[in-house]
């Protein structure tokens, strides 16, 4: 009788494409376009606009892998997680690690020859915050892990900003406050619908430490606040009234799902806020895009007329 060995599982494009959390890192990609965008009256250069995000997409990519590899014996026991590549073996840990180093080095090249060193150094600061900082350190440590672990995730508006100016302006450091702030509510309502998968993980998420109703407190504290962020930029003068109205009929949408979740009316209300947030997220950056075009037309068209 002789034995046969299994048979060994080739590697697929598909596996590698999902480590890098494409949805995530297109969601980021969106807000570092639109940040390129308002940077500026005229146009973006489109060696910019493509190589730049290009570039950020890559380095974004690459700390989600190292998330893979280091949250991989969470992911096997939490249900959302349990099929990625790392955690079900399909792809090692050394490959994962040695993706990451690929498109994240090549990532920085584009950034350093097509836009400048600033938004370079920028992008490794918020690769190194979120893949090691924040995914090694915070989630395992505080439960206001994602709080603070928020800040390289409201970077991707700055870069893009960045890598059309070179520089760092206060509007900039608005739109990224605006995704920090935006984070928490974001996260923590994910987390109250996951929260006995993160109990098992042994992960201090808020809702796991103080329970749900301290929580959706803070996601309704934290809702209101951003609301309060998202008017910021109208007052400074960078938006007109075309924002603002969108930041408030959106931000309303967003207060009537948190208070939803603080009267604990529906059991999916936690899953039906985390998905509006991103909902928000998205069209919040489109109706500053269609303020910083059209509002600004309109009005170079009203003066030479």
């Amino acid at each position: 009788m002789t034995s046969t060995s299994p048979a060994v599982e080739p590697l697929k494009w598909q596996d590698f494409y999902e480590l890098c959390k494409p949805n995530v890192v297109l969601l980021m990609l969106l807000t570092s376009a639109i940040g390129m965008l308002l940077s500026t009256s005229d146009g973006v250069p489109l060696a910019i606009l493509f190589w730049g995000n290009l570039g950020i997409a890559l380095c974004a990519g690459a700390a989600a892998a190292v998330n893979h590899v280091v949250d991989r014996g969470i992911d096997n026991k939490m249900a959302r997680t349990l099929n990625r590549p790392v955690a079900t073996g399909r792809v090692s840990p050394a490959q994962a690690v040695a993706f990451a180093a690929v498109i994240g080095g090549l990532g920085m090249v584009i950034l350093l020859l097509f836009t400048n060193a600033l938004t370079a150094w920028l992008t490794l600061a918020s690769l190194l915050g979120y893949a090691l900082v924040y995914t090694m350190f915070l989630k395992r440590a505080t439960p206001q892990n994602i709080v603070i672990g928020g800040l390289a995730g409201a970077a991707p508006p700055l870069l893009g900003w960045t890598a059309v100016t070179g520089e760092i302006h206060h509007d900039a450091l608005l739109l990224a406050l605006i995704i920090f702030v935006w984070t928490p509510p974001h996260f923590w309502a994910l987390a109250v619908h996951r929260k006995e998968e993160y109990a098992k993980a042994d992960i201090p998420m808020l809702p796991v430490t103080h329970g749900e109703h301290y929580t959706n407190i803070n996601i309704v504290l934290y809702t209101l606040m951003l609301i309060v962020v998202t008017i910021m930029p109208y007052l400074t003068g960078m938006f007109g009234w075309l924002y603002l109205t969108g930041a408030l009929l959106l931000g309303g949408g967003f207060l009537f799902w948190a208070v939803t979740m603080l009267l604990g009316r529906g059991q999916e209300s936690g899953m039906k806020t985390f998905k509006y947030s991103i909902v928000y997220l998205m069209a919040l950056f489109v109706a500053m895009l269609l303020d910083h075009y059209l509002i600004a037309k309109t009005h170079i068209l009203i003066v030479g007329g």
